[in-house]
Formats: C-alpha cells, structure tokens, sequence
C-alpha cells in the first residue's frame, strides 16, 4: 500500500494502483494527521488481530477499514525531496521520526537478526512471512536482488492465494 499525501489531499493506493482511499478511512485520516507537507510512504495496510498479530484476511470484513493500520517500512519522498536514492538505514530513520505519535500509520521496526532464525520465529507466530532488504539499498519497487520476501506456507494468507490459484 502507498499512502500518498499532497497538500490537504490524502490517498491510498494498492500495489496494483487501485485508490483505496475511502476503503481504509483510519489509515487515511492517519497519513492526514502527519506533519509533512507531501510524503509518499510504503506499507502493509492489515488489521490487528485480538492475539496481537496481522490478520490479513479480516482486511476484507466489512467495517475493516475503521481499525485498519499501515505498518510503513520506506519513505519514498518527504517534503519534495526524492529519497528513493539514499540507503535503507536513512529513509528508516527519517520514517521514524515522523511516525513519532501512535495511531493509524506505524513504523515496521528493522530486526537485525539471522534471516533464518527470525523466519522461523515468524513462522511459529503465524505470520505471512517476512521481507529482508539490503543495508544500504536504494528504494526499488517490485522484485529487485536488493530485497526479499520469504513466505510462511502454513500462514492462512498462503493457503488462501493457493486455493484460489488452484481453482482457477
């Protein structure tokens, strides 16, 4: 999900440029409340389970855009500024300062930890999986050597996407 802010206006768009805006209200009006003239950030838009954890399916009951939340992991562009250039570590900084306040729009923190490891953790909490990027990378959208996502086939999200490959 991009969450788009120019001026007064806030949008929302999925990864296949779909305006979600008025589907996920919360996030909206979170991405409105930043203080930023303009910001274009990268995010998961989920919906927090009552274990704690995303539950990527609830996105799709209704009423699930009132207590939806972004977990932003990049900042594209702040202010005017292109920040797709500069490494990983930077924009996650600058993202984080101005994800500041609690609410709708949240930091995806960095674990610096053993790939391996920290996936197996995921898997055994039930997570969809995990996404690694390279220290120092650039911004790049869509599948780049710089990041990966490693999915977790037993997450209810995967099993889901295979049946509906499976009954096409």
């Amino acid at each position: 999900m991009l969450a788009r802010r120019d001026g007064d206006s806030v949008r929302l768009y999925s990864r296949k440029a779909l305006d979600w805006t008025a589907r996920l209200p919360a996030i909206a009006g979170g991405a409105a409340l930043l203080r930023a003239k303009s910001f274009t950030l990268d995010g998961e838009a989920v919906v927090i389970g009552p274990n704690g954890l995303t539950d990527f399916e609830a996105l799709r009951r209704r009423g699930a855009g009132e207590v939806a939340v972004l977990y932003a992991f990049d900042l594209i562009e702040l202010d005017g500024d292109d920040l797709r250039s500069l490494p990983i570590e930077t924009r996650k900084a600058t993202l984080a300062s101005l994800l500041r306040r609690p609410g709708a729009l949240r930091l995806s923190e960095h674990i610096a930890a053993d790939g391996p490891r920290v996936f197996a953790h995921a898997c055994q909490l039930g997570a969809e999986g995990i996404v690694s990027k390279r220290l120092g990378s650039p911004y790049r959208s869509g599948p780049h050597p710089a990041w990966i996502k490693v999915r977790n086939p037993a997450s209810v999200a995967v099993q889901r996407e295979r049946s509906e490959k499976w009954n096409k």
